[in-house]
């Protein structure tokens, strides 16, 4: 069977591929050039699919379309949200939210699973995602699977490709652990949005924060 695997360079989506190739699947990587702030995390996409020796599909995909996110390069000048996870709950959807990004990436996902056969499309959200960012929350993948049921060629001819989630509520403690379990390759995951020049983690924005204290809690 195969899967489409949305491969960030991150823990989640890291552990999302070590899940799927346990169970067998015959998996390729997709990640995206979006005009994110740095290229350090396509960087780890690449060198774990290489670790993986899967084969990898990155599409860009024209920033402006993104808007005014702090995520993006274009607005490099502008600052990270900082801080610890429960302000992070309480302070709505923050400025690193880019505007309707995984509805394209699910759109791409959608379309190359139509070219290739692919059964499976897997996306690497977790609970803690879903506080500050609607596209990572449990009712739109279901909307998305609506999509997938009356939109594709497959779905009228067959069965549509199978949208799935299994760190949908995890945290991220839970999705190391896993990650150990696995022996998957955290080492070359990168999971901060403000990498410093030499492409270190910063430490201290809210991508780092909830990195750090997941492997603080994992155990």
């Amino acid at each position: 069977m195969k899967a489409i695997i949305l491969l960030s360079g991150g823990i989640d989506s890291t552990v999302l591929l070590a899940l799927a190739l346990e169970r067998g699947l015959d998996c390729s990587g997709l990640s995206f050039d979006y005009g994110q702030r740095h290229l350090v995390e396509l960087n780890s996409a690449r060198a774990i699919c290489q670790y993986y020796k899967i084969p990898q599909n990155i599409i860009t995909i024209d920033p402006q379309v993104f808007g005014v996110s702090t995520l993006l390069k274009s607005q490099i000048s502008q600052p990270v949200p900082t801080g610890s996870p429960e302000e992070i709950r309480l302070a709505g959807i923050p400025s690193t939210y880019v505007p309707a990004r995984n509805t394209l990436f699910l759109s791409y996902a959608l379309g190359i699973a139509e070219i290739s056969g692919a059964e499976e499309i897997h996306f690497g959200m977790n609970l803690q995602d879903r506080f500050g960012y609607p596209d990572c929350r449990p009712a739109f993948i279901e909307a998305f699977k609506k999509v997938a049921e009356l939109a594709t060629k497959q779905a009228v001819e067959s069965i549509s490709p199978k949208i799935v989630t299994p760190l949908q509520d995890w945290d991220k403690a839970r999705i190391i652990s896993e990650g150990m379990r696995l022996n998957a390759p955290l080492e070359l995951t990168h999971s901060c949005y403000n990498p410093t020049k030499a492409g270190l983690q910063c430490g201290k924005c809210n991508s780092c924060v909830l990195r750090n204290e997941g492997f603080a809690n994992y155990l």
